[in-house]
């Protein structure tokens, strides 16, 4: 029988999904970047305004949050218009959902984050990016594939140019569910094959630079276990920044929280660490709350 533990921690993840399932399609040009068993998959472009004086832009891939089961494109709307506001190109990506019924793994979520990932690198001459620019972002399990398509090299859909690569070059996450292995949140899915799953568990030199955002009160991810993946990547000489914010919990940095306070400071954290990168120039224009 479950924990009162589990059951309160399932319980505020279909809150969260629930949420999510709410936010409102972007208002932004899709394009169908996958069509799978009959079905058309999307991503939403929101582009800089003005010329960019010839220079190839970078560019942000947000994947949505809710557990693998809930939510849709639309949750990093704010994020995606404040950073083409500073010259990214930024995407938002529709991928399938799993049963919540069932205890299937995320094969699907991750085919998907690896097809669109490559189906933008494949045309950045076409939005104009920098194919070695090109970050993947997510909140809870959109963090986990935005860091599977970071970390994880295995898990491509067979309908895939594997000529193209899917891996991105830095990663946002916040409150990531990164770490699939036992004790780790998705071990009741992923069971044994944690391994195949897990960004926490296939860290690597080649792996792209990281800031995580994580409240210290989230029930899903312990601050044990950020704390764990930003010493495991320093540790195989991977940069990765952890920011922990007092008495928050699980989705906190969304826009609609507690006036967008959050939203703006991970954002302007997130903006700082693009900036240390060399992928952005200048100071956050995001006013500090």
């Amino acid at each position: 029988m479950p924990s009162r533990i589990q059951i309160s921690t399932f319980a505020s993840l279909i809150v969260f999904a629930s949420a999510l399932a709410a936010a409102a399609e972007p208002e932004a040009p899709s394009h169908v970047y996958k069509t799978v068993d009959g079905r058309k998959l999307k991503l939403y472009v929101t582009e800089p305004t003005g010329d960019s004086a010839g220079q190839l832009r970078p560019a942000i891939v947000f994947f949505h949050g809710g557990g693998w089961v809930g939510g849709a494109p639309g949750q990093f709307t704010s994020h995606s218009q404040y950073f083409a506001s500073r010259g990214v190109v930024c995407f938002q990506v529709q991928y399938r959902l799993l049963d919540r019924k069932s205890k299937t793994p995320p094969v699907v979520c991750i085919e998907d984050a690896k097809s669109a990932m490559r189906w933008i690198r494949a045309r950045s001459k076409q939005f104009g990016i920098d194919p070695n620019r090109i970050a993947s972002a997510g909140g809870s399990a959109g963090g986990h594939l935005a860091a599977f398509v970071g970390c994880v090299d295995s898990g491509d859909a067979t309908s895939d140019d594997l000529s193209v690569s899917a891996k991105s070059q830095a990663m946002l996450l916040f409150n990531p569910v990164y770490d699939n292995g036992p004790g780790g949140w998705g071990t009741a899915r992923v069971r044994d094959r944690y391994k195949h799953f897990s960004p926490a568990h296939n860290l690597s030199k080649d792996d792209p630079p990281s800031i995580v955002f994580l409240g210290s009160n989230d029930r899903l991810i312990p601050v044990a276990t950020a704390e764990k993946f930003r010493d495991a990547s320093k540790a195989v000489g991977v940069d990765s920044e952890l920011h922990v914010y007092a008495d928050q919990g699980h989705g906190f940095f969304n826009v609609g929280n507690d006036d967008g306070r959050w939203y703006r400071l991970t954002v302007i954290a997130a903006d700082r660490f693009l900036n240390k990168l060399g992928w952005i120039d200048g100071p956050p224009t995001l006013k500090q709350p």
